[in-house]
């Protein structure tokens, strides 16, 4: 305090500060050469105290004179080497055969057998449904004088339109479609050497189409009479289809007519009692009839 109170004197107060700087560094130095002495001092004592390490062991060797001395034995020759027996040539390696599928046999279907003599009298007198049981036995018949069908090539089906005289006799016989020409011949020689048939049950000509199928697959496609007295459903057709021709008139649908009490009970009289098998090819035209308008897989 009592220097800032009094005036600096401009030449003494440098000279005053100048000596700090020279005793700070003789003191750093000072210090480091203490430190360096002590550490080589230190290190000095720990060399001192090691122990000196040990001296190596001699080594000692032992020399065998009369294993020396003694004669060395002639060597003998050694034996021929033995030849390795030969192995035995291997076989080369054979594929082993193909095998070849078995071939089944083809499938076979006897021919069924003929109508019998009550089945014709039954159809001679039996009119309902054009005739139905007339028309039956009649492709009945025909199948029944082809023989087996076998299958292959010369199986298939073809379709008839028949017409026969009141007495039985036939009349005209048209190929609508085949699908075999082996069916065909079969199926007209069998028609040509058909006996005799009963007249026809109305007393009038009769005109239907008739499918004979000629394949191991086909099943007996025996109708059903219980539906009979019923009248059939009425068929929908164009009521304006012309024919380019004629004058253009619009037909209207027929009407169906059922059968009074009376009619019907003397008709259901009449009908015959239906078979397992009839019962059985009636649901199997109704899957058919199904299946038609789907396509197959």
């Amino acid at each position: 305090m009592a220097v800032q109170g009094q005036k600096r004197n401009d030449k003494t107060w440098p000279r005053r500060r100048s000596g700090w700087p020279i005793l700070a560094a003789g003191l750093v130095l000072a210090l480091h050469a203490l430190v360096v002495a002590l550490v080589g001092n230190f290190r000095a004592g720990l060399l001192a105290d090691r122990p000196a390490p040990p001296a190596p062991m001699p080594s000692i060797v032992y020399v065998d004179v009369a294993e020396r001395s003694a004669p060395v034995p002639p060597a003998t020759p050694e034996p021929p080497p033995v030849p390795a027996e030969r192995r035995p040539e291997l076989a080369p390696k054979t594929l082993p055969a193909p095998e070849v599928p078995v071939r089944k046999p083809p499938a076979t279907q006897a021919a069924p057998p003929p109508p019998t003599a009550e089945d014709w009298a039954f159809a001679a007198g039996y009119a309902l449904k054009n005739s139905k049981g007339y028309r039956h036995n009649w492709g009945r018949q025909v199948r029944s004088m082809m023989g087996t069908a076998v299958e292959g090539a010369d199986q298939g089906m073809v379709r008839f339109q028949v017409e026969i005289a009141p007495d039985g006799s036939l009349v005209r016989l048209e190929v609508l479609w085949s699908t075999s020409d082996h069916a065909e011949r079969l199926a007209r020689q069998a028609v040509k050497r058909m006996p005799r048939l009963p007249p026809t049950p109305n007393g009038k000509p009769l005109i239907f189409e008739r499918t004979i199928a000629f394949t191991p697959f086909a099943s007996d496609d025996a109708p059903l009479y219980k539906d009979d007295c019923q009248p059939d459903p009425p068929a929908h057709r164009n009521r304006f289809v012309w024919d380019g021709r004629s004058p253009q008139v619009s037909v209207p649908p027929p009407k169906t007519e059922k059968l009074d009490a009376q009619a019907l009970a003397d008709c259901l009289k009449q009908l015959p009692k239906d078979s397992i098998e009839a019962e059985a090819a009636h649901d199997r035209r109704l899957v058919e009839q199904g299946r038609s308008g789907k396509l197959g897989p």
